[in-house]
């Protein structure tokens, strides 16, 4: 128990060290005491809109994306019992994408300022509610599976169809880059937004670690001890979707945090899926803030894309993750 607190203390101090470090890097150059007098005391004009308009909520953002990105891989990953599960499994992600491209290709993105999340908003719901008539409620895991793979199937085709025969190419390019997520240009608007969804997300998610503990056991002996497995399905499925979607939203879409995140601190909580969700919400939010400082800091002039900073990150580690536990004969 030492060890968890202390590794939940290590992973408190390093998001707070990130998110310092997110609001005072950036191509503005501003220094650290100007930086400060601007954020806490509103001194200079410019400052203060860089800081409070810019700064401050791409920093709340990254924040509240990567704890909802981790906390919902730790969750998938414990429910389905398989370190290779990621919130995408369920299709909400490619549903939010399928959303947000049609808001941009028909041109009510740029009619309306609110538009793309919402719309994307809606593509989650309505995956969801799809998801729910195809697994059921009582649905067995591999149902579910099956099912979050067929619509995210789907909805990729659709996101692809609409690039193909889009006749703007400048439609396609702003889809393209859209897709592989950011959070510049972010405001207030899209924190205020998004924060009511993932703050239900995270009231559906964080309270399922005594039932993802006792699915370790198997479905019989967790029903045995308990657990009732549809409630706790519906919850992970409701939970994930109102993190994931409301994520793709606001920010695109942003792979490998879900995934690589769960994955390497499952060896420090002793592979506790309870003791899983807090870690990876916190260290889900570290990588995440890393990575968009990272974005600032390799290519200022380029907006270097997020997605694609998680990616090279990501796809690497969790290659060598697998070579590793294979070598060691863990699977």
């Amino acid at each position: 128990m030492l060890n968890f607190r202390l590794l939940l203390v290590f992973l408190s101090v390093l998001v707070l060290a990130l998110f310092a470090a997110s609001l005072l890097i950036g191509p503005a150059g501003l220094g650290v005491g100007t930086s400060l007098r601007a954020l806490l005391a509103g001194q200079g004009e410019a400052a203060v809109l860089v800081m409070r308009e810019i700064r401050l909520p791409r920093a709340l953002l990254g924040l509240m994306l990567g704890a909802s990105l981790g906390l919902s891989g730790a969750a998938m990953q414990g429910y389905l019992r398989n370190p290779l599960a990621e919130p995408g499994l369920i299709g909400v992600s490619s549903s939010a994408a399928l959303g947000a491209v049609i808001a941009l290709q028909s041109g009510l993105a740029a009619a309306v300022a609110l538009a793309l999340p919402l719309m994307a908003l809606a593509g989650a719901v309505l995956s969801v509610l799809l998801l729910l008539a195809l697994a059921g409620a009582r649905g067995a895991s591999l149902t579910l599976i099956l099912a979050g793979i067929a619509i995210s199937a789907f909805a990729g085709a659709l996101t692809s169809l609409v690039l193909n025969l889009s006749p703007n190419p400048y439609a396609a390019a702003e889809i393209v880059f859209w897709m592989l997520g950011s959070l510049s240009d972010r405001s207030f608007t899209h924190v205020w937004l998004a924060l009511p969804f993932m703050a239900l997300g995270w009231a559906l998610l964080a309270p399922l670690g005594r039932g993802l503990d006792a699915l370790t056991l198997g479905e019989d002996a967790a029903a045995a001890l308990g657990i009732r497995l549809s409630r706790l399905r519906l919850a992970l499925v409701l939970g994930t979707a109102s993190c994931v979607g409301a994520g793709v939203a606001v920010a695109g879409a942003v792979g490998f945090v879900g995934l690589v995140v769960p994955h390497l601190l499952r060896p420090a909580v002793g592979a506790r899926p309870g003791r899983l969700l807090p870690a990876s919400a916190l260290g889900g939010a570290a990588m995440l803030l890393a990575a968009d400082i990272a974005t600032r800091l390799i290519a200022p002039e380029r907006d270097l894309k997020l997605g694609v900073v998680t990616a090279l990150v990501g796809a690497p580690l969790f290659l060598h993750l697998i070579y590793k536990t294979r070598k060691d004969g863990v699977w």
